[in-house]
């Protein structure tokens, strides 16, 4: 794990209410987070991400991951060191809206 991923894993998700799962392997793919209750993927994206070759692969990746009904958030590095609280709030907001989504009526 990287840095970053320590960070938001034993600072946040680790104790999360909703159980997240770290270097999960779905079909060809090991994602950084993955909640299965929300459907939901979290990758964290380093500088390699941003370059035309990282993004080509970084978009086939999600098309993949998607076609099992999962929603992926990328979050650049750069956040997590910065704005961490505001990246715990918006991974909460996303894991509601997925469970909310999710819900049997």
């Amino acid at each position: 794990m990287t840095p970053e991923e320590r960070h938001l894993w034993y600072d946040f998700l680790r104790a999360y209410p909703i159980r997240f799962n770290r270097q999960k392997i779905i079909g060809r793919y090991i994602v950084d987070f993955y909640c299965a209750k929300a459907k939901l993927i979290i990758e964290l994206d380093g500088s390699q991400h941003y370059e035309d070759a990282g993004v080509e692969k970084d978009l086939e990746r999600t098309q993949f991951l998607e076609q099992y009904g999962l929603n992926v958030i990328r979050i650049p590095n750069n956040e997590i060191k910065q704005n961490f609280k505001g990246v715990c709030e918006y991974i909460d907001l996303c894991v509601k809206q997925s469970l909310n989504e999710n819900e049997p009526f």
